[in-house]
């Protein structure tokens, strides 16, 4: 049987990750400014999280719903109090598309609607009313037919409060900050525009914070800039450092009803350990600090080199977009430089490093960055 071939892959062999630090099967190190799709929050194979997960891992002949429960408690305490959203209820699943999922049957199982908002480029995952709710090119979703979804304009408000006026809108869903859309930062005055709008008409604000949560944005949220407060919001990714893990943070205003919500694998004792361990190093490395810290850096020293039309992002999570397509820069930063990092469309480099990156590994790439783009 042969993979069923849907992935573009560098032909580089990575083997062994430390830090923000990777090495291939040939010994090049490689300095990781994306790791993972912002997946890697804490660094890879961070010795508290790895001893964290094979403690976990050695019961594994022994545990029961009593053991998860207790270990899942755990995980909302925790993530109560460093989110800043002790007063929410938790749920777990396995992945940032299964949260948005859940999310979207919760605003309408609360509404008894069955319409949903979303933004112009936007991206919420790969199961079926995630992916409905996604405006990617890439992925042909069945929008036309079900009417379900509307695809608002970037940063207008006032269509935003006319659609919403029509009383039939089950959840309006915008990301912190756009992953896939380019690195868009909505403003703060929009944001709050919404939460007027939303909490109006009665429709459910869901945040994905799934890309731009759990510290990368300075913030442990980056809608927590704008002062808001959502009915929903939903964190995968970084949450577990690259176990499959995700979640759905769900305000006082929803009543739990038994059966309501159900997951086979989510909120497992192994996924719980590396929730925890995720926490544990958050806190006490101060990552969400160093990610305000190195991103300001980033973003500042970013915007003084010519050549982007235009550099953008909070903290750790950062666009550079070029007029042009942006395929050889990123290629000769990786095969020249060794320096890994992302893209959105075809003209977006997009940063999305481990939090715990320092302001020496932001000057190596800025010196390799600044090089590549003087001899284009």
């Amino acid at each position: 049987m042969e993979l069923f071939n849907v992935y573009s892959l560098f032909p580089i062999n990575i083997v062994k990750g430390l830090g923000q630090r990777v090495w291939d099967d040939k010994g090049q190190e490689y300095l990781d400014l994306y790791g993972g799709h912002a997946v890697i929050s804490i660094g890879h194979a961070h010795p508290k999280y790895v001893e964290a997960l094979s403690r976990q891992a050695a019961t594994l002949g022994f545990y029961s719903n009593s053991v998860i429960n207790r270990l899942q408690e755990q995980v909302a305490e925790r993530m109560g109090i460093i989110s800043g959203y002790g007063d929410y209820s938790l749920f777990m699943v396995n992945s940032g598309a299964e949260a948005n999922e859940n999310a979207f049957k919760l605003a309408s199982f609360h509404t008894g609607r069955s319409r949903i908002l979303s933004l112009k480029k936007a991206f919420h995952g790969r199961t079926s009313l995630a992916v409905e709710a996604t405006d990617n090119p890439k992925i042909i979703a069945p929008v036309n037919d079900s009417g379900h979804v509307t695809y608002l304009p970037w940063n207008d408000l006032e269509v935003a409060r006319n659609e919403l006026s029509k009383n039939n809108v089950a959840a309006l869903i915008i990301e912190g900050i756009q992953g896939v859309g380019g690195i868009r930062v909505p403003s703060d005055e929009y944001m709050r525009g919404l939460r007027e709008a939303c909490t109006a008409h009665g429709t459910v604000l869901i945040l994905d914070e799934i890309q731009s949560g759990y510290g990368r944005s300075g913030r442990f949220f980056a809608h927590q800039y704008s002062g808001i407060r959502p009915d929903l919001i939903t964190v995968a990714k970084g949450i577990a450092n690259g176990f499959p893990c995700g979640a759905l943070l769900i305000s006082p205003m929803f009543e739990p009803v038994l059966g309501q919500l159900g997951t086979t694998f989510g909120g497992n004792h192994l996924a719980c350990a590396a929730a925890l361990a995720v926490m544990d190093v958050i806190e006490q490395e101060k990552l969400v600090e160093n990610a305000a810290s190195v991103g300001s850096y980033l973003l500042e020293q970013l915007s003084s080199i010519p050549g982007p039309v235009e550099v953008r992002g909070r903290g750790l999570m950062i666009g550079i977009e070029f007029d042009e397509p942006v395929k050889e820069i990123r290629q000769r930063l990786l095969f020249e430089k060794h320096i890994f990092t992302g893209v959105s469309s075809n003209n977006v480099i997009r940063l999305l490093p481990p939090l715990c990156i320092t302001g020496q590994d932001a000057d190596r790439f800025l010196e390799s960055y600044s090089q590549v783009l003087k001899t284009k």
